[in-house]
């Protein structure tokens, strides 16, 4: 029996590769804007952590 969560999981892989392939640049600006909102994130637990010691 397939299970539900691997049809929601492939579904899921199949529509980020339908996306990729037919909108590249949008797709590249998005994962640039979760690579910032990460290195903003990383640079603030920075500041944070320094300030304490």
């Amino acid at each position: 029996m397939v299970s539900v969560k691997k049809v929601a999981a492939w579904l899921l892989i199949a529509f980020v590769l339908f996306y990729v392939l037919t909108a590249p640049e949008e797709s590249a600006d998005i994962v640039r804007s979760g690579i910032d909102a990460l290195e903003s994130a990383a640079r603030s637990l920075s500041r944070f952590l320094q300030s304490l010691f």
